[in-house]
């Protein structure tokens, strides 16, 4: 049984190119080169390996250069085999179905200043966000990369690093920056961001804890560890479309469920931190542990990977 079809479209490998220690910047193109599905600003796409794997990364380039998907992707050894692939499997003229982008920066007239932190790999999004940024010329931005010594991206971030656009921060010579320090007051017309290692999101999160939600913009590397929740009771999945019933254990994922009733979820972290598996929710009421839904798309959606349900019945749009 399948409550539908995961969506993807075929792209072939145009480009790899070595972008600092242990980086590779990938270039994915329609076969016939016609125009891609259209992203905003550090969207993300999952890409469906040829070994079976599901991995989302961010988008480097700029909406405007709208014939191509370019990611960078760091050689995790001790990963869970996704960048391996890409690394030492995957070469020129290979097939790699993506699924349509999501996520990335909203524009919005109101916000007048952008202040990014990112720590090493964790440019990729803010690169795309700030070229977008450049061309638009509608906002001040500052995008502070935090580095132990080397900038990921050198090539790519060069020109903004000459007009200060980017600031480089190298932890080895004067030790990591005040976040508070650089994001600095906050405001109605002030968006914050920040990609990169757990231990800077999570002081990122603090400093940020009084902002409005909609001003500060967080992606992590890795999702953090599962809620166990101990009064966890079972609950019942309706699916809207398929009318089907589907029993939830307690103590058991509702993507775990849905897969067990075999339901097509499309899914990479598993933690809520990627949005692979948001699912539109009808009746109920859901228990949102995901780290990446706004307060807005939480009243229409919900994270399978992570989702509870505080109703003994819960109406999926599926």
């Amino acid at each position: 049984m399948k409550a539908r079809p995961i969506t993807t479209v075929k792209t072939v490998v145009t480009g790899i190119e070595a972008a600092g220690t242990g980086i590779k910047l990938l270039t994915l193109a329609d076969p016939d080169r016609w125009e891609l599905p259209p992203f905003k600003p550090g969207a993300h796409i999952d890409l469906h390996l040829p070994n079976g794997l599901v991995r989302t990364y961010s988008l480097c380039n700029e909406p405007a250069d709208n014939t191509r998907y370019v990611i960078a992707v760091k050689r995790e050894a001790e990963g869970r085999g996704g960048s391996r692939a890409l690394h030492d499997e995957v070469g020129i003229g290979d097939v790699i179905g993506v699924s349509l982008p999501r996520g990335g920066l909203e524009p919005d007239a109101r916000i007048g200043r952008y202040v990014f932190v990112a720590g090493g790999i964790g440019v990729t999004p803010f690169l795309s966000m700030a070229r977008h940024l450049e061309r638009a010329e509608q906002a001040e931005f500052t995008l502070h990369l935090i580095v132990r010594e080397e900038v990921p991206l050198a090539a790519h971030l060069g020109a903004l690093i000459e007009r200060g656009r980017v600031v480089v921060h190298r932890t080895s010579r004067t030790g990591r920056p005040d976040l508070a320090t650089l994001v600095g007051e906050g405001g109605s017309e002030t968006l914050v961001g920040c990609c990169g290692p757990e231990g800077m999101t999570d002081d990122f999160e603090r400093v940020t804890a009084a902002w409005p939600a909609a001003n500060v913009h967080i992606e992590r590397f890795v999702a953090p560890p599962p809620v166990i929740d101990p009064d966890a009771k079972p609950f019942t999945l309706s699916l809207a479309r398929s009318g089907t019933e589907i029993q939830v254990r307690a103590g058991q994922t509702m993507l775990a469920a849905l897969q067990e009733g075999g339901i097509d979820i499309a899914t990479s972290c598993c933690g809520g931190i990627c949005g692979a598996c948001k699912v539109g929710w009808l009746e109920g009421q859901p228990v949102h542990r995901d780290r990446i839904l706004s307060p807005y798309e939480r009243e229409r959606y919900l994270m399978v990977c992570v989702a509870g349900s505080d109703t003994e019945r819960l109406v999926l749009d599926l």
